[in-house]
């Protein structure tokens, strides 16, 4: 088959010519090597690229989920992290450094004090806590074998024991009085104000529920289970009744958090999602809980249906402060000028980049050990409780340099090499860190600005384990009434406190607390007003008291 070069502009498609008819003229051959070679080397690249959504699928599934970075992979930029630390070392005062050292010591000497007081107890084991009770048991050898026998000393062993926690029922008994004066007429005190008004439970027991759930992320047939191990039948369905109870009482607090939230110069949020069930009660649907951080560690949690803009626009819509979050471009809205300032996530661009290591090692870690000197400044700010005056002047020596200099540098020379593929994980990487650098590094002018987004990471993980045990919501209004919980738990958690004790002394005061001072029972406010004064009954007592 004799093809001219008039035919040969037209193009040929290689596939449909056989080796018993192929052209002989140079033209059209050239033009078939030439797509040929095409397909080839898409075919190479989208083989590549499966390769590594493979590798990354499987790291997922079996591998290590940490971030750390290999010691033994920091051993070839060992001289990178001595350099950085004689900056760090020269950045302390010498007062700081010398106090350091003086409580290093001190550390030390009592450390070796502890440990010889310790080493009374069998293997070195940390002695139990002291103020746990102690429930004396006394054995003594038989004396009838023994003449004259007098005690002359004691050995002590003690062993951690665990008596179940219960249930009791808290007896009201409401004496009647009548007057001489007033022979028709019966005196009696009021009841205490209870969270649900004619209903059985407690706050205890609301409280417990909603920690158990909430915090301990126990579904409510297992709770419906414990409670049968105690001789009681409470139905997953009243339970449900319980929360929702409990929820109602709580939302004008989480309002408050939200409230206050919206007033903080930096917000951090994230989203996560959640299973939800339809009103038909027969399929699932995707639902999204996003949380909302300040500077004081409130929490507010939000619900949508849907993952898109009208999300956080909903909730940050007039805040022109601070928005820590990572690269979702449903928050773009909210950014611009006389708008809020976006503030990227360093711990994201290191993701995608361990995300590279199986592909592109040797790239993949250089930058990762250069991201790992910008935490390294951060966690030296932390040690040493530098204000944000003095942590943006940190960064702005040592930092700035490092991503000017070094980090900025290699991004640009990886992106325009053509030795990185651009849809490969590496590519992904340099593309991400490139598109998000006004973000990723306006945290150098200013010290209130987290380096990163962990914060609300963290949070969103107590929902991640929750949704692995209870599997999802209910209805809609379900998983609104799941986010203001979640709230409140979340908050007490930032601010280290106990939610079981929070929740049972809120339930308790709510229905009484004015609501002009709303804002007293917010969880970081509580603990500095409420829980000082606050004394848990314990099981014994309170059965000893109701018999």
């Amino acid at each position: 088959m004799t093809v001219n070069s008039k035919t040969s502009k037209s193009p040929i498609n290689p596939q449909d010519v056989s080796s018993e008819n192929m052209p002989s003229d140079v033209l059209t051959l050239q033009y078939m090597v030439k797509h040929l070679l095409g397909q080839v080397n898409n075919q190479a690249r989208e083989v590549i690229d499966l390769k590594q959504q493979l590798e990354w699928l499987k790291r997922q599934l079996f591998g290590r989920k940490t971030e750390k970075i290999n010691p033994n992979q920091r051993l070839l930029f060992e001289d990178m992290y001595d350099s950085l630390q004689a900056q760090l070392d020269a950045e302390t005062p010498e007062d700081t450094v010398s106090d350091d050292k003086q409580n290093t010591n001190t550390t030390k000497r009592s450390t070796r004090k502890n440990t010889s007081r310790n080493n009374t107890n069998r293997n070195g084991r940390m002695p139990l806590p002291i103020d746990l009770p102690r429930v004396p048991e006394y054995l003594d050898p038989d004396l009838s074998k023994i003449n004259d026998a007098r005690c002359i000393g004691e050995d002590i062993t003690e062993i951690l024991e665990y008596i179940p926690a219960g249930f009791y029922v808290r007896k009201i008994i409401r004496r009647k009085y009548v007057s001489k004066q007033y022979t028709d007429k019966v005196f009696m005190a009021s009841l205490p104000d209870l969270p649900i008004k004619g209903g059985r439970p407690g706050a205890g027991v609301i409280a417990y529920i909603l920690t158990s759930k909430y915090c301990d992320h126990l579904p409510l047939y297992r709770l419906e289970d414990i409670f049968k191990r105690n001789g009681l039948h409470i139905a997953r369905s009243t339970q449900c009744d319980w929360v929702k109870s409990g929820a109602d009482l709580l939302e004008p607090i989480a309002d408050e958090l939200k409230r206050q939230i919206l007033t903080s110069p930096k917000i951090h949020t994230d989203d996560t999602s959640i299973r939800v069930q339809d009103k038909t009660r027969t399929s699932l649907a995707k639902g999204y809980l996003w949380p909302y951080i300040d500077i004081h560690n409130n929490v507010y949690f939000d619900f949508t249906s849907k993952r898109n803009r009208e999300g956080p626009g909903k909730i940050l819509n007039n805040y022109k402060g601070i928005i820590q979050a990572d690269a979702f471009n449903g928050y773009d809205d909210l950014f611009g000028e006389d708008k809020a300032l976006e503030a990227g996530c360093w711990a994201h661009a290191r993701r995608k980049f361990h995300e590279a290591l199986g592909s592109d090692p040797k790239r993949a870690n250089e930058m990762i050990a250069l991201i790992a000197q910008l935490f390294s400044i951060e966690k030296k700010a932390r040690d040493n409780n530098l204000n944000t005056d003095e942590i943006k002047a940190l960064r702005q020596k040592l930092s700035k340099p490092l991503l000017n200099d070094k980090i900025k540098p290699l991004l640009d020379q990886w992106q325009i090499t053509s030795s990185v593929l651009p849809n490969s994980l590496l590519g992904k990487a340099v593309t991400y860190a490139q598109n998000q650098w006004g973000a990723l590094t306006c945290y150098l002018n200013d010290g209130v600005i987290s380096i990163d987004n962990s914060l609300a990471e963290r949070v969103i993980k107590l929902v991640a384990l929750g949704r692995k045990n209870w599997l999802f919501a209910g209805s809609k209004s379900g998983a609104r009434r799941m986010a203001v919980i979640y709230s409140l738990v979340a908050s007490c958690k930032l601010c280290k406190i106990d939610p079981f004790v929070y929740f049972r002394d809120i339930l308790d005061r709510i229905n009484t607390h004015p609501a002009s001072r709303i804002s007293e029972l917010v969880p970081y406010r509580w603990k500095d007003l409420y829980l000082p004064k606050i004394k848990m009954p314990s099981f014994k007592s309170a059965t000893n008291q109701s018999a």
